[in-house]
């Protein structure tokens, strides 16, 4: 396959959109949710159990849907019972007044909006392309030749739709010179990759992400002095080829290819590689040049993404 020609989907990226979980890390398994729409929304405190009451009095009375009946009641919007459904069938996403990740992790806020399509759609080019889990094929490097080209838009997203599947996802960022995960999931960087590969923390440094069921994050940490040295130690390649063994599907987030060299050295760790570019920002040129160096490096590049936004 030719890495540039087999491109996979456009992302348009919207600048404006803004449990008690497994105690070992990825392991959250996904399972049916045989609660009703009432329940969930009663117990989400989208819907009182009042209001649940006359709802499925009249749903009875009138032999309609009880979603269908509680709009018409003016009780419920259609977000609320997409909300419930998304719950009943494990498909995550979070409601517009919950800030507790940012609003950038669109796959986790707009579910339905075109933008995700295009990611759910990737996701699938990348299951047949790329993913194997019995060859241990199921790491990816997300790489661009630049900066500001929107790998971690992309990576973060991509892990936030994989988790939405049921797979246990893990999302590296390995970026650890202008790292961006820990923001966009509003976690801690004091602790990460930065200081495992140190020796000075272990796997607890890996974090569930509760509102996002099967989805845990590893961020870079604090920024080190030597980061090209640390990922080139023996250390990376042992956690990589921990990490896939314990989940199904690993997302890496790393720094520019052509400003740092350490993001070849990811990428060669990593079973395959996505580049991203970026409208009227990357050339065809850099793309290219990129795609032949991953090959040179041993690397699988399974296509590139074209960023507008």
């Amino acid at each position: 396959m030719k890495p540039v020609s087999a491109s996979l989907p456009l992302i348009k990226r919207n600048q404006t959109t803004k449990p008690d979980e497994s105690s070992i890390y990825g392991k959250a398994r996904v399972t049916g949710n045989g609660s009703s729409i009432g329940a969930i929304l009663v117990d989400t405190g989208r819907l009182s159990a009042e209001n649940a009451d006359r709802i499925l009095r009249l749903q009875v009375e009138q032999g309609k849907r009880f979603g269908d009946t509680a709009i018409e009641l003016g009780l419920l919007t259609e977000d609320d019972v997409r909300f419930a459904l998304s719950r009943q069938f494990n498909n995550l996403y979070l409601p517009a007044g919950d800030n507790s990740l940012s609003y950038q992790l669109v796959a986790a806020y707009k579910p339905f909006s075109p933008i995700v399509e295009k990611l759910r759609a990737l996701r699938s080019q990348l299951m047949l392309r790329w993913f194997d889990t019995e060859a241990r094929l199921n790491s990816l490097a997300i790489m661009s030749p630049g900066i500001g080209e929107g790998r971690s838009f992309i990576a973060a997203n991509l892990a936030v739709v994989f988790s939405q599947l049921g797979k246990r996802t893990l999302l590296i960022d390995a970026n650890l010179r202008a790292p961006r995960q820990h923001e966009l999931f509003k976690l801690g960087n004091n602790a990460g990759l930065s200081s495992m590969l140190a020796g000075r923390i272990g796997i607890e440094a890996i974090a569930r992400v509760p509102s996002l069921l099967g989805l845990s994050v590893l961020p870079a940490g604090a920024v080190p002095p030597n980061p090209q040295e640390l990922l080139g130690r023996t250390g990376f390649p042992e956690l990589l080829q921990s990490v896939v063994r314990d989940f199904d599907v690993v997302i890496i987030d790393t720094p520019a290819a052509h400003e740092y060299a350490e993001a070849q050295i990811i990428a060669a760790r990593a079973s395959a590689a996505l580049i991203v570019a970026r409208k009227d920002r990357t050339s065809v040129a850099q793309t290219i040049e990129l795609a032949r160096s991953l090959q040179q490096t041993g690397t699988t590049p399974v296509g590139s993404v074209l960023n507008e936004f």
